[in-house]
């Protein structure tokens, strides 16, 4: 699959880490020592060219727009990384950052997280990057109520290089969210952070109608280009249908140290790119090819990768649907768990890339052991499949088969359902299909339906689905992060409309009732993140009562490698590289930065 996971802000992931206590920490001679080897000047090969070749799915101009803060905009996933640049990116197994955009940066008690900003950096159009780029960003972030915002005050110019960020509410993770937002062009949407902050000026913010028709006006803004700082630009003469062409700025501060020209990127998703693959026309794609694909590839000698993706699909519920009431009580969704075979599932729709979860926590099995405890561990249930155990819950609520062997609420109405997927994700439409199928023989009689992927989310956030193959989780290194998306992003205030509508006030087992939005931003607050670990504990245990959605299991990916036609320098699969999700700090954008991958000819 061609897609990232959720990032709150926008961006993507990392491991967890202590947060910085002392004085600003020098970053800059990581980048050096890893990037040494870029300044090797590469020879151009017979054709003049030496290229790239990827995948993603984008959508064609005029649909498909540069505004980068809202959707459908040509960004190309992790692509974006090389051209509007981050601050930082992270290695997740040597818990270090490569910097970017940022020199230097540390949390500085009670309150402040301070960055150096890299001077001698332009924009594609000229302008020069400073601090005012960064408050430009944020400001807009402020406007799209980014989940940070939940815990700043403000954002400051120190100097035209040093920005500090003032928070209302300290948290340690303050540090990915920033490093990891990738700064927007000043000469490209001042105006409309200016806009922004005349309203705050008049004391107006997010419940005004003033500040909710902004918003809707920003939505609708189209700007002729993507500016931006990094090595590569969108050639938009070169956008068609089937393929486009990221080219060199000779200007960038980076330029050098990749030794590509030009970065071809085929459009679509997984069928639509499948045979460009077998064609050896791509040298790496991201897309969640099915088991007999994937054995095609290795036929025709390609390499799959399998890093960490640290989430995966899980089935939403739609809570303001009438018809699905009884799926409003928690015991329901429990049985329904036992209902799945969920090893089943994945393995019918990844193979060797989709894992069943152990630990039914909302956070990837591969951080569990670095944030719950194993007393913490040994409460949760692992729903293990078990559907005569599903069937006993249910006649215990008062549900009973109806004459066709259908499941009848205590008043009579049927379970029967929709489910809603992704036409073009080749992983979750199998996993959304066999779903349909074993809930149909357990008597939860479910109508498959798919759609554009482009439009799930329309769809999902608009509440015009009953259930629907959502994500739970998040690649990010703290479980704060998976919290948001699995708690958050599918319910107001957060969605964008009435979205599942999950009521985030509950009553719960584990401690009694709970406001989820708080708890949620709770796990994050505070500088100590043993204090955090506490409360983690908590939200996992929830998370496992309450099943907001219904996770599967954990998607690693099944990427394909072409070695030595027009990429070579790919490392041996136990380098610690590979840890990294292929979403979230993209190894592969991270290695052509560091330019460990490079033209073979």
């Amino acid at each position: 699959m061609g897609r990232s996971s959720y990032d709150p802000t926008g961006s993507p992931a990392g491991l967890p880490r202590q947060t910085r206590r002392q004085t600003l920490k020098i970053a800059a001679a990581g980048l050096a020592a890893s990037t040494a080897a870029a300044a090797v000047p590469y020879i151009v090969s017979a054709q003049g060219v030496r290229a790239f070749h990827g995948a993603w799915p984008y959508d064609m101009p005029p649909v498909g727009h540069y505004n980068s803060f809202v959707p459908q905009a040509i960004t190309l996933g992790i692509y974006w990384d090389l051209m509007e640049q981050p601050l930082g990116m992270y290695y997740w197994q040597e818990q270090r950052w490569l910097p970017l955009l940022a020199t230097e940066w540390a949390t500085i008690p009670p309150d402040t997280f301070s960055v150096r900003l890299r001077q001698g950096v332009t924009w594609s159009d000229g302008s020069r990057f400073t601090a005012q780029d960064v408050l430009t960003t944020w400001t807009l972030g402020r406007l799209l109520n980014w989940v940070p915002w939940r815990f700043l005050d403000r954002v400051e110019a120190v100097d035209a290089y040093t920005v500090n960020f003032i928070m209302s509410r300290p948290t340690s993770v303050m540090e990915r969210y920033v490093l990891r937002e990738r700064v927007r062009a000043h000469s490209v949407y001042g105006e409309w952070a200016a806009r922004v902050q005349g309203l705050l000026d008049a004391g107006l913010g997010p419940d005004s109608e003033e500040w909710r028709a902004l918003r809707a006006e920003f939505n609708n803004f189209k700007p002729r280009e993507l500016v931006g700082t990094g090595p590569f630009k969108i050639d938009p003469r070169s956008i068609t249908e089937a393929q486009l062409t990221l080219v060199k700025v000779p200007t960038a501060w980076n330029a050098a140290q990749i030794g590509f020209d030009r970065i071809v990127l085929y459009n679509g998703e997984t069928p639509t790119v499948t045979p460009v693959v077998l064609a050896k026309n791509v040298d790496y794609a991201t897309h969640g090819f099915p088991p007999a694909t994937e054995q095609q590839f290795a036929r025709l000698g390609l390499r799959i990768l399998r890093p960490p993706v640290f989430n995966g699909p899980a089935i939403l519920i739609n809570y303001n649907d009438p018809a699905l009431a009884p799926l409003r009580r928690k015991e329901v969704r429990q049985a329904l768990m036992y209902a799945i075979n969920r090893e089943e599932n994945a393995r019918i729709s990844l193979a060797a890339s989709g894992v069943p979860l152990k630990v039914i926590a909302g956070f990837s099995d591969n951080l569990v052991p670095l944030w719950l405890t194993n007393e913490t561990i040994s409460v949760m249930n692992p729903y293990p499949y078990d559907p005569a155990r599903a069937e006993s819950i249910l006649l215990g609520l008062g549900f009973r088969r109806g004459p066709d062997g259908v499941w009848q609420d205590p008043d009579g109405n049927r379970m029967e359902y929709e489910i809603l997927f992704q036409a073009e994700f080749a992983d979750w439409s199998a996993a959304g299909k066999n779903v349909a199928d074993q809930l149909t023989k357990f008597g939860v009689k479910i109508t498959p339906r798919s759609i554009t992927f482009t439009q799930f989310n329309n769809e999902v956030f608009a509440g015009r689905f009953q259930l629907a193959t959502g994500g739970w989780g998040a690649a990010h290194p703290h479980p704060h992060f998976s919290f948001v998306q699995d708690f958050l992003f599918y319910n107001p205030p957060q969605a964008p409309g009435p979205g599942s509508g999950f009521p985030l006030v509950q009553q719960t087992d584990t401690i009694g009732e709970v406001d989820l939005m708080s708890m949620t931003l709770q796990t994050a607050e505070g500088l100590d993140v043993a204090a955090q670990k506490e409360l983690i504990q908590y939200l996992a245990r929830i998370f496992n009562e309450l099943l907001p959605m219904l996770p599967l299991w954990e998607r690693y990916g099944n990427n394909p490698v072409l070695d030595g036609v027009r990429v070579t320098g790919w490392p041996p699969d136990d380098d610690p590289i590979y840890k990294n999700s292929p979403y979230a700090d993209s190894f592969v954008i991270m290695m052509l930065y560091e330019g460990r991958l490079r033209p073979a000819r």
